[in-house]
């Protein structure tokens, strides 16, 4: 399957070069087409990077941001849903808890200040809907997913709630192939081990987990078991008149139903790690782990993201049985019927800086576009 995609590919994107040299002096093309906005190619302090995000929604839920500086380099992807809110206030507060819970420890990144920032996080967007509560109850509803990678010294730390993936794109030995390696654990109630957990944690709730339409749901409302926000699964006092009633639980809530505790992971890094691809899960519904990663690997560095996105795209449209021009006609909104919105932030490794423990400058700040 993966070679037809890729020839569909190839003639689409003018790559800026190729090879491992591919963006050499070269600041890289960021801009729009239709509903698709893209960075090329660009540097942050361990390598390179490509990034882009499709809207498919009426308002545009994803959130995305790299920030590199003398704390390493922080990627975040925020999977919005019911809104925008939870997502923008994730992008707006979360690298900023995450510098203040680093500067506490001494300027020193451990999965126990990413921790905190996550914490700090939900609090505020917690204290958030409290206060908008008599003008914008529906805030309560919102949340996103939360994907962050951070790069400090020579380990790669990732954080996940919900059903974002990073996965390592790895060198095999001398082959010329690269093994992609899944690092974030996601939290769908479609995975057997989150609804065993879910059914631990609420052992007297046999509703904790609906099966509807052929779509597993936690209370049968919601997919993702982990979040920042969707308080109204969370806080009794957020569940009740004026949400909407699709939201209202029939019973009591007793204790938090979602949980904004992310799954940590600490990697590492070597130097046959050669790339990273951070994506929401629009982009996991099209391709698996391996065809991104060959993707990426058989392709100039200049147009990852985008390349990456296109491929899903290509990927919806044949399973609708349309031509991928037409499913580029359709318009935000009627757009959602096939496919999601979707963020892709792809990091090549410079193993060579990571080792050295060297930052290239100047620092960087860059965040998909908010609005479409």
């Amino acid at each position: 399957m993966l070679q037809p995609l890729m020839n569909l590919l190839s003639p689409c994107w003018k790559p800026f070069g190729h090879g491992d040299d591919s963006s050499a002096g070269i600041v890289g093309r960021e801009g729009k087409d239709g509903l698709l906005w893209f960075r090329d190619i660009g540097r942050y302090g361990s390598g390179e990077f490509s990034m882009a995000v499709v809207q498919a929604n009426q308002i545009l839920e994803d959130q995305s941001q790299i920030e590199s500086g003398p704390l390493g380099t922080f990627v975040g992807v925020y999977d919005g849903h019911g809104g925008p809110d939870a997502a923008r206030y994730v992008c707006d507060h979360l690298f900023r808890n995450f510098q203040a819970a680093s500067s506490e420890s001494q300027g020193v990144v451990t999965a126990e200040t990413i921790q905190t920032a996550f914490r700090s996080t939900e609090e505020g967007f917690t204290a958030m809907v409290s206060d908008l509560w008599n003008t914008r109850p529906q805030v309560a509803t919102t949340g996103t997913c939360c994907l962050v990678g951070v790069i400090f010294q020579q380990t790669l730390f990732v954080a996940n709630l919900g059903d974002s993936r990073v996965v390592l794109g790895k060198k095999v030995g001398n082959t010329g192939g690269v093994a992609a390696i899944q690092l974030s654990t996601e939290h769908n109630a479609n995975l057997e081990a989150v609804r065993h957990e879910l059914k631990e944690l609420h052992p007297h709730d046999p509703q904790v987990v609906v099966l509807k339409h052929g779509v597993w749901r936690v209370k049968g409302i919601i997919q993702v078991s982990r979040s920042i926000g969707d308080v109204y699964m969370k806080h009794a006092q957020f569940n009740r008149e004026p949400i909407n009633p699709k939201f209202r639980l029939p019973e009591p809530m007793n204790m938090p139903i979602l949980s904004a505790n992310p799954s940590i992971l600490s990697h590492p890094l070597q130097p046959n790690d050669s790339f990273l691809i951070f994506a929401s899960d629009g982009l996991w519904e099209h391709l698996n782990n391996d065809q991104a990663v060959e993707i990426v690997h058989r392709s100039p560095r200049a147009g990852s993201a985008k390349r990456l996105i296109k491929a899903a795209l290509q990927e919806a449209a044949r399973k609708r049985e349309m031509r991928y021009s037409d499913l580029r006609s359709i318009d935000k909104k009627v757009r959602r019927h096939f496919h999601d919105d979707i963020t892709v932030i792809v990091l090549f490794l410079n193993s060579d800086l990571i080792t050295r423990g060297t930052v290239q400058s100047p620092p960087l700040s860059i965040r998909s576009a908010l609005n479409h």
